[in-house]
């Protein structure tokens, strides 16, 4: 993987790891199509630019982040965060299994999109506008929606937003809180990724996640590039994504789930992918 490739997967992260439309599910779709060997860096890559995602939105509610006054949002967090641990620690493997296999993928994208279709209309009236109402229970609740986004193409945004609007959160408030929950879950996978899981470098000795991005020059470069441009793009994305769900809601992030969906389906029948 070259710099060029580094970069359209930052772009393509930075972009869809918080719009409900899967950025697991876009970077396998865009490291096929761009012929990106799937080798150890590239797998790692694609998990460890999260953290420049993640970076994004502290950056963007760093008054939530550090405002120490108001502990009970961080225990929220943590409760929320909670099911994604154990289930990712003890079925990493078969997550890393379904990970290479595209049509998972389309069909996630495809059945989640027509979810979406309809998730306005299925929560009308919400009741909860601030964090400050959610209670450690309903933390929880979105907690384990989440976990289902360890089938690709789910998307873990899709999936915590969806749960938190079954808990009467207000659209905004639920894309807001999936952001926040983020930072934990990707920040946990990010760290895992790259200080205790094991990886084989090109000569095949086995290292961890920081030893192979310094085997060489090239994935070192890539690494800190990819973190830096799906920061910024991740920041734009944010923004963007509220302030359209204050008008629109989801229905269209439905229809491109579906019409995304289909045309991976349609590559994979075709042997294309």
């Amino acid at each position: 993987m070259g710099i060029i490739e580094a970069i359209i997967l930052a772009v393509v992260e930075g972009f869809t790891e918080f719009l409900p439309v899967s950025s697991t599910g876009h970077m396998i779709i865009a490291s096929s199509l761009l012929g990106i060997q799937q080798d150890e860096f590239t797998k790692l890559f694609e998990v460890a630019i999260q953290f420049g995602a993640i970076l994004a939105v502290v950056i963007l509610y760093w008054r939530k982040f550090f405002e120490f006054r108001h502990w009970q949002f961080y225990v929220k967090l943590i409760i929320g965060v909670i099911p994604a641990l154990i289930l990712g620690y003890l079925f990493s493997d078969k997550i890393d299994a379904l990970l290479e296999s595209p049509t998972t993928v389309a069909v996630s994208l495809f059945l989640g999109g027509i979810v979406l279709m309809f998730i306005d209309k299925a929560f009308k009236k919400p009741t909860i506008e601030s964090d400050d109402q959610i209670s450690y229970g309903k933390s929880f609740i979105v907690g384990i929606f989440q976990t289902i986004a360890m089938i690709p193409g789910v998307s873990r945004s899709a999936a915590s937003i969806i749960g938190g609007m079954s808990q009467k959160f207000t659209r905004n408030l639920a894309a807001e809180f999936s952001f926040f929950l983020a930072v934990p879950t990707m920040f946990a996978a990010t760290a895992y990724t790259v200080f205790l899981k094991k990886w084989h470098t090109a000569e095949g000795a086995v290292v961890k996640g920081y030893q192979l991005i310094t085997d060489t020059q090239e994935h070192a470069i890539a690494f800190i590039t990819g973190n830096v441009v799906a920061f910024v793009v991740a920041l734009l994305a944010i923004r963007f994504f509220i302030n359209y769900l204050k008008v629109y809601g989801f229905k269209v992030f439905g229809i491109y789930r579906i019409l995304i969906g289909a045309t991976l389906l349609i590559l994979i029948a075709t042997k294309v992918i």
